[in-house]
């Protein structure tokens, strides 16, 4: 299907009210973060009943893309994690109804497929070779790279359509429409500053004192980053950051001799934003989160691995992807009967959080079927 090319902004609103009486509207995006903190929006795909067009928003006001984010349109998407992020930042908004075609070929036995995979699974077409790695944010594009760009959206209209069949035909439907709406309502954006350290590794080895100045100095780079819209580690490096918590300077010249520490870090203000860092640091309590489990009770620890088992059991029979049902987060969240544990409503405790309970309860066994796979069996107590 041939496709528009939109780069001024009366052809954007021209767009815009074109597509104000469609139902069904797919979208994808491209963009980069390899140089800047925040993800840089470089084009939009949308994809309709009978067109296809290409926004550059570097030459447009892209939030004019939020007046198709109300109720009357419901926008589809592939892997849609990372596009709702980018549209956080760019543009203000999210959809207000989202369909993740990804998503919802996880109720059909697919696990986190590619668009790729999913379209040549499920419509028998296979989608062009692009360059994964283009610059899109250099213009002018090729007409190669627009063709690319619009592959990416010219097929999700028929695959929702595709996969919402064989969702309600499995009685399935209203799982990935909640399943969809969990993503869509996920906190997007950077994490909190004050939590950066956590990414880091070797954290256990360190002593306190080290880790409460790893902590703080830490957090200064993420919020310089920020600010500046640069990459963490073009402000400090790693290796510097733990360079500076294990050499804990009090003076520049002390901290000119940290490691990972050049001149740069040194001179005029940045190397006293640093030392005052460092300061805050050495009065810092920076403890480490426990370890999934470590806060359940100690009788409780060995069902995780139990739990775990019965749904990876589960999600094979049922052909549900085990990313979707639940992660190890989730279990340790429903063992310690956490308000809102994702196990203990919904769809998934429809398919097996009701299950686990029975197990957690002394109601019901696991065993072998014989056959490779594991059974659930009733339990008659002694007092039966």
């Amino acid at each position: 299907m041939a496709h528009t090319f939109v780069r001024d902004q009366d052809s954007l609103e021209q767009l815009l009210s074109r597509l104000k009486s469609e139902e069904r509207i797919a979208l994808d995006t491209e963009f980069h973060r390899e140089r800047t903190y925040f993800p840089r929006l470089a084009l939009i795909q949308l994809a309709w009943s009978d067109g296809i067009a290409i926004i550059d928003p570097l030459s447009v006001d892209p939030t004019s893309i939020t007046r198709i984010f109300d109720g009357n349109h419901l926008i589809v998407l592939h892997a849609a994690q990372q596009d709702m992020d980018v549209l956080t930042h760019a543009v203000g908004a999210v959809p207000s109804r989202m369909f993740d075609t990804q998503i919802a070929a996880g109720f059909l036995g697919f696990s986190t497929p590619s668009l790729a995979s999913l379209v040549n699974a499920e419509l028998k077409v296979n989608l062009p070779k692009g360059d994964r790695l283009t610059d899109w944010l250099r213009r002018p594009l090729t007409e190669s790279q627009l063709s690319y760009a619009a592959s990416d959206v010219e097929h999700l209209l028929e695959l929702e359509e595709r996969l919402r069949t064989d969702l309600t035909r499995r009685g399935r439907f209203e799982w990935a429409v909640e399943a969809c709406e969990e993503l869509r309502t996920r906190k997007t954006g950077p994490a909190d500053p004050s939590d950066a350290w956590l990414k880091q590794k070797d954290l256990r080895g360190l002593k306190p004192r080290t880790r409460g100045i790893l902590a703080s100095v830490a957090e200064w780079r993420e919020r310089r980053a920020m600010a500046s819209d640069i990459p963490p580690r073009q402000v400090l490096p790693d290796l510097a950051l733990h360079g500076i918590a294990q050499r804990d300077p009090s003076t520049v010249s002390e901290l000119s001799q940290a490691r990972g520490v050049d001149d740069r870090h040194t001179r005029g203000n940045i190397g006293n934003e640093i030392l005052a860092a460092v300061k805050i640091g050495r009065e810092r309590r920076a403890d480490l989160p426990a370890h999934e489990g470590e806060e359940l009770d100690r009788h409780l620890r060995p069902a995780i691995t139990l739990v775990s088992a019965w749904i990876s059991e589960v999600a094979r029979t049922s052909e549900v992807d085990t990313a979707l049902l639940a992660t190890r987060q989730d279990i340790v969240s429903l063992l310690r009967r956490d308000v809102g544990a994702r196990l203990a409503s919904g769809w998934r405790r429809d398919l097996v959080g009701s299950q686990i309970e029975q197990l957690l309860a002394g109601r019901a066994g696991l065993s072998f079927d014989g056959r490779g796979g594991l059974r659930m069996i009733d339990v008659v107590s002694d007092d039966e």
